[in-house]
């Protein structure tokens, strides 16, 4: 299960505020993938943190729905709210 800390960073690292489409996501990763790539910036751990994040965002959007409000998460994923209430 992905955590909301998880989908939230994944957001913070493919620069975006919110959730937007699946195809709109895949534009955004080739325009970072190209923009960071390994042989042009030299980062090869930021390469990895974006394709990190990419896999994230693109498992939550196919699993679940497109909404992303603290709320909205926990609503969606009952668990993770309770082990954000309860601290498993």
């Amino acid at each position: 299960m992905i955590s909301y800390d998880k989908l939230k960073e994944a957001l913070d690292i493919m620069e975006l505020p919110v959730l937007i489409s699946l195809k709109d996501l895949k534009k955004k990763y080739k325009k970072l993938a190209k923009k960071y790539r390994p042989d042009i910036s030299k980062d090869e751990k930021l390469m990895s943190k974006i394709n990190e994040a990419y896999k994230i965002l693109e498992e939550y959007m196919t699993n679940y729905k497109f909404s992303f409000s603290k709320e909205e998460f926990e609503k969606q994923n009952p668990k993770a709210y309770y082990e954000s209430r309860f601290k498993f």
